[in-house]
């Protein structure tokens, strides 16, 4: 649902907003977060669910989780500011787990239910009676009928039927996740299992209720933006045409300064590294022999659903810093006191960030959603915003690491540049259910002397949670944007910084 504006994402906005603007200018945040909820939900009359009230405690959790909180249990009396002098500071704060399922807004789908719709003609060969290996289905006042305490949900009746009139009713959480980590609580609500989560985020996107959201760090960001003098943003590539057709590269860099941020640079320069190192690690791992095959690491999703799938194989998994990493680090050598924001569409490198098994130097992650309302709460138009800074840090290589198969396309480019003549055998999976078919043939030998491109997002970056625009559309101006760089391919040099 990415690039329409629904009731969903526009209370969306409104809750990160508020706390934005609470963030930059409140005196009093226990005051202004309890009224919140009020100045959102303003109506006498529901909008959205039953009641007002049902409205207002689900904005409630929503701010809750805005501000870096838990959710409040559902069995015992908790205030919305409770622990909030917790949340209230100027360092990274998290609490997992990050992806959180908001009760009071779950609606408790049927899933993977079969039924037959007005569509049914009743014809006379009735297959779907035919094919079903159970009896489960009838022929009631002329029309088929399906015995839901009788129905096994092997779906052969939908596959029959001539006029498509037998629907399978799935919960769209469950469906978009790729790896099967949405269950059921008690009470018929999706549940995450938190042991199989990546945090990707697809569930939260896919879900029409609003009934999943992640966790923001924009407020303890605004706070360190308060106290500290060099809070730098670095924004992943597919931030072109996020904030609106008139919001250049350079205008996105000018407006991040006077939010703010007292510089501003491209995570794709970090993709430019990642891509030389990725280049000889295939040819010094792949080529040689050493490894059956090699398995790309920007995507924090892919790579943790490749060590969980293939524990005994996690040295295929390319040691290559990622781009945010790597681009964090560069800054902190030259500037270790600086605070650093990643800026861009994944809710997964928020995890990456707090992980200690690699040291991030990134302090903290917002995403191209949660920067648009920060945009709202400081009073910028991105419509008529004319402000410019220019921002040229990296090639059309880095850039292109925004969509799918573009990962696999900069390091096949780099190692022909540096390594002519061999032969480079490439793969690009998107999806969390593609990524772990590809993981489980790589583990049969099927995908012996490949480089492997996994993203767990359909489409790539551009499709992450934390995006404005359609992936259609995203996709189209990235590739405007790699297309207009003046450099192609990273310079050799970049191989040789020290990023230890």
């Amino acid at each position: 649902m990415r690039g329409i504006e629904t009731k969903i994402t526009k209370i969306r906005q409104q809750v990160f907003a508020g706390v934005a603007k609470i963030a930059y200018e409140s005196e009093d945040i226990i005051s202004d977060i309890e009224e919140l909820p009020y100045q959102i939900v303003t109506e006498d009359e529901p909008r959205m669910r039953d009641s007002i009230y049902r409205e207002r405690a689900v904005v409630s959790e929503r701010i809750r989780l805005a501000m870096g909180m838990s959710l409040r249990p559902d069995d015992k009396p908790v205030h919305i500011t409770a622990n909030v002098d917790e949340s209230d500071i100027a360092e990274k704060y998290y609490e997992p787990p990050l992806m959180q399922v908001i009760p009071s807004a779950c609606e408790a789908c049927d899933d993977n239910v079969y039924e037959v719709s007005n569509q049914c003609r009743g014809c006379v060969a009735h297959p779907c009676t035919e094919v079903c290996p159970v009896g489960a289905i009838s022929i009631v006042d002329g029309k088929s009928h399906i015995d839901k305490e009788k129905c096994i949900k092997c779906g052969k009746c939908k596959a029959t039927c001539p006029y498509d009139a037998i629907s399978k009713r799935e919960r769209p959480c469950k469906k978009a996740c790729g790896i099967n980590a949405i269950g059921v609580d008690a009470h018929g609500r999706a549940a995450i299992d938190t042991t199989k989560c990546v945090s990707c985020g697809q569930c939260m996107i896919n879900c029409p209720f609003g009934a999943i959201a992640d966790k923001s760090q924009i407020f303890q960001l605004i706070r360190a933006m308060q106290t500290n003098d060099e809070v730098i943003g670095i924004v992943a590539p597919a931030f072109v045409g996020q904030f609106g057709p008139n919001m250049t590269q350079k205008k996105v860099k000018a407006a991040l300064m006077d939010i703010g941020f007292s510089d501003v640079i491209e995570v794709a320069l970090g993709a430019d590294m990642g891509a030389i190192t990725e280049a000889h690690h295939y040819v010094e791992e792949v080529v040689s022999g050493k490894l059956p095959f090699l398995l790309t690491s920007c995507c924090p999703a892919w790579s943790v659903l490749a060590k969980n799938t293939l524990p005994d194989m996690v040295d295929n998994v390319s040691s290559a810093l990622t781009p945010m990493v790597a681009t964090a680090r560069k800054i902190k050598k030259e500037k270790p006191n600086a605070k650093i924001v990643f800026i861009g569409p994944c809710a997964a490198k928020k995890l990456e960030a707090s992980r200690r098994s690699v040291r991030s130097d990134v302090d903290f992650v917002i995403t191209f959603e949660e920067l648009h309302a920060m945009f709202t709460a400081k009073g910028i138009d991105m419509e008529t915003y004319d402000k410019e800074v220019s921002m040229h840090d990296a090639t059309g290589a880095g850039r292109g690491y925004a969509v799918a198969g573009g990962v696999a396309d900069a390091i096949e480019k780099c190692i022909n540049e540096y390594y002519p003549g061999v032969e480079v055998k490439i793969e690009h999976v998107e999806s969390l259910a593609e990524c772990k078919k590809a993981l489980m043939l790589a583990k049969a030998g099927k995908k012996n002397g490949y480089l492997i491109e996994g993203m767990g997002c359909p489409g790539g970056c551009v499709a992450g949670a934390g995006t404005c625009l359609s992936v259609q559309k995203a996709s189209a101006e990235v590739k405007k944007f790699v297309n207009s760089s003046s450099k192609k391919l990273p310079a050799k040099e970049l191989e040789d910084i020290e990023l230890s």
